[in-house]
């Protein structure tokens, strides 16, 4: 079929002058159709603004922190999205740290016209080296304390700390790395990684089976020195030992070079071994106590030991031991040992004081010629014996009353059973309270026992306890054995006094 008249027209001759077109024929069925509409011309809006209306971000000048002030949309635009935000606040150099919720807050509840954070830098934490927490002081500075009337009590201070087996001295803590940091911007700020330490030496210590505890395997002084633990059964003092110094507390031996000086107080588990000179000191040992140059006690020195004690002389001090006590010049002291008292030595002597000896004393002369008054003891003590005897009689009544109440309960219970009844509240009360006054009387007995049993045992180990001398005796001089005394009325020597017959015999000694 040939073309249309229509398509075959060239554009030129269709766009002529003076011709007209088909369509525009009054009559022609293509005017009901009407001239073809050109292209739709776009309509001239201005561009969509969008969430650059005059919005903004501000960040602090640290970068750590963003705000953003939104404008709402201009009329006719849709609301702004998450993306849209989060565009405009890359746009504007915000790019880590997004504060999700508040931003989801702003899509969701159109916030406009307030500054909201909207992105927040993280601040770089630091990590932690591995470290080891000591379960004593790894260097102890202990002020001395003061007492209420401002005076100074230098005795408080120590720096000797001590453990015992099986106590946990240290626990190590693992290194913990930091955290990088970064600010708004992106840029990030490092840590220097954190190091481990590496494991504890030293002795009387083990880390089994836990690596990172350790335990004391011995009892004794312990230190550390350069990262090593040191737990000694000795605690050597290479100097003298003063009120600076202050008190030394230690489970194991104290071995000390130097003099103690006045006021300090040591206390030891086991030995206490001094070189030099000690004043005015107080001295307390689970073992024995040597003081190779003895003690100038001033009146107010005490010295106690759980074993015995030796000295090259003791002055004006009061000393007890569960052991002996020997020493070669014992000048106006007060003396009390378990074992016995040895006045032994070059002079030997026992001059002035009360000494006490329960196995008995030996010495080689007591008392001197200004008849300074001497007093020596052997045996167990009047006050012993005495004591002994008032336990009896305090039995003798926890005994009786004892009966009393186990009578009176036993009546309480031979009527119920009469009745064939419950007892009564009153009665019920009364039951009550004799059962506790029974177990009342039943510890009274025993403490009692345990007394009587302690002063026995003294009256028997001190049975056969005398007096024995080397050499002089001189007169004025108080010698007692048990609980009997004697004094001498003359000077002798080489005398034995002993317990015969209720008192105190002496004789000459054949040597």
């Amino acid at each position: 079929m040939p073309e249309s008249f229509a398509s075959t027209m060239t554009r030129e001759k269709l766009n002529k002058p003076g011709i007209e077109m088909p369509w525009e024929s009054p009559g022609s069925p293509l005017s009901a159709i009407g001239r073809p509409k050109p292209a739709e011309q776009q309509v001239s809006q201005p561009p969509k603004q969008g969430i650059e209306n005059g919005s903004y971000v501000r960040i602090e000048p640290d970068n750590m922190i963003a705000w953003l002030y939104l404008l709402p949309p201009a009329e006719g635009e849709e609301k702004f999205s998450k993306d849209d935000i989060m565009g405009f606040l890359r746009k504007n150099g915000v790019v880590r740290g997004f504060h999700n919720s508040n931003i989801a807050a702003i899509v969701k509840k159109e916030v406009y016209n307030r500054e909201i954070k909207v992105a927040l830098g993280k601040e770089a934490v630091e990590g932690i080296d591995g470290y080891y927490e000591y379960k004593f002081a790894p260097t102890v500075h202990k002020a001395p304390a003061v007492r209420e009337d401002g005076s100074v009590d230098y005795t408080s201070m120590s720096t000797l700390q001590n453990v015992h087996k099986g106590d946990v001295v240290a626990i190590y803590h693992h290194a913990v790395q930091g955290e990088v940091g970064y600010n708004i911007r992106g840029a990030e700020t490092r840590t220097k990684p954190a190091k481990e330490l590496p494991p504890l030496r030293g002795k009387g210590i083990s880390h089994e089976p836990d690596s990172d505890i350790y335990i004391a395997v011995q009892e004794g002084k312990i230190e550390i020195k350069d990262n090593k633990i040191d737990i000694k059964n000795t605690h050597e003092v290479h100097d003298d030992v003063d009120l600076i110094t202050g008190k030394i507390e230690f489970f194991g031996d104290i071995e000390i070079s130097g003099n103690v000086s006045a006021g300090v107080m040591i206390r030891a588990g086991r030995n206490i071994v001094i070189k030099g000179t000690v004043e005015s000191a107080n001295l307390f040992a689970g073992g024995d106590i040597v003081l190779e140059r003895g003690i100038q006690g001033g009146k107010k020195a005490k010295v106690s030991a759980r074993g015995s004690v030796f000295a090259d002389f003791i002055e004006h001090a009061e000393v007890s031991a569960k052991g002996d006590i020997c020493a070669n010049i014992i000048l106006n002291s007060k003396l009390s040992a378990e074992g016995k008292v040895k006045a032994t030595g070059k002079k030997g002597v026992i001059m002035g004081g009360y000494v006490h000896g329960l196995m008995g004393i030996e010495a080689g002369v007591l008392g001197n010629d200004a008849e300074i008054k001497t007093n020596v003891h052997a045996g167990y003590e009047p006050e012993v014996y005495e004591k002994y005897i008032g336990m009896a009689a305090k039995e003798e009544a926890a005994q009786a009353e004892l009966k009393t109440t186990v009578d009176t309960m036993s009546e309480l219970l031979r009527k119920k059973r009469l009745r064939a009844a419950s007892m009564t509240e009153g009665e019920e009360k009364r039951l009550a309270e004799l059962n506790k006054k029974k177990d009342e009387c039943f510890a009274v007995l025993d403490d009692i026992n345990q007394e009587k049993e302690i002063l026995s045992g003294q009256i028997e180990k001190g049975k056969d306890a005398k007096v024995i001398t080397e050499g002089d005796v001189h007169r004025g001089v108080i010698v007692g054995v048990a609980d009997s005394k004697y004094i001498v009325e003359r000077d002798t020597s080489f005398m034995q006094y002993e317990y015969l017959n209720g008192m105190v015999e002496g004789t000459v000694r054949v040597l």
